[in-house]
């Protein structure tokens, strides 16, 4: 017979509509924090993302966290490998770790989508992440850093550029050189 290890227990938190913090994490791409994993003993998180018209977060993977989004306002379109949808408000998708995926508002007005992490931790990427937009122009080389800091790899997949033409997305910029790291929201 095992001999269950006892788990840290959440903790009670209260989060208004309106409150948590909000930050900047790209053009057009925003985040709001709600529950962090500090709330859950590390189980999951919680942010809101809205959404501009024209939006994109560029393709990347998750190597330690899955992600599931719940659609609120407006249309987001979800590619995950091969597979594409768009979802509308009481939409719901699953995107699990290890897969190439990318999101960007595919409607005409601007959307917002709750998502949760799990397990925990991502959540300080998006921090860092506005952070760095708040402190002015984003450094690439910090924000490749701290990419690589949370598991966060980018990636130029062939379908991108069809995406972004069929919605009249806010291209990425050109990445130049290999050693110019990517932005990876935009």
């Amino acid at each position: 017979m095992a001999i269950q290890q006892p788990v840290a227990a959440a903790t009670l938190k209260v989060v208004q509509p309106g409150q948590g913090r909000a930050g900047r994490l790209g053009p057009g791409v925003g985040v709001h924090f709600k529950i962090d994993g500090a709330d859950t003993a590390g189980a999951l998180s919680i942010v809101e993302h809205p959404f501009d018209v024209g939006a994109l977060v560029r393709p990347h993977v998750h190597t330690r966290e899955d992600e599931i989004s719940i659609m609120l306002e407006g249309e987001i379109g979800f590619r995950s490998e091969d597979q594409e949808v768009v979802l509308g408000p009481g939409g719901y998708i699953i995107k699990p770790r290890n897969q190439v995926h990318a999101m960007w508002n595919a409607g005409n007005l601007p959307a917002r989508m709750i998502e949760i992490i799990s397990p925990a931790g991502f959540e300080g990427f998006f921090r860092g992440f506005a952070d760095l937009n708040d402190a002015g122009p984003v450094d690439l080389t910090k924000v490749a850093a701290l990419a690589a800091d949370f598991g966060l790899p980018y990636a130029d997949p062939d379908w991108l550029p069809e995406i972004i033409e069929r919605y009249g997305l806010t291209p990425p910029p050109s990445r130049g050189s290999e050693d110019r790291p990517p932005h990876p929201l935009r």
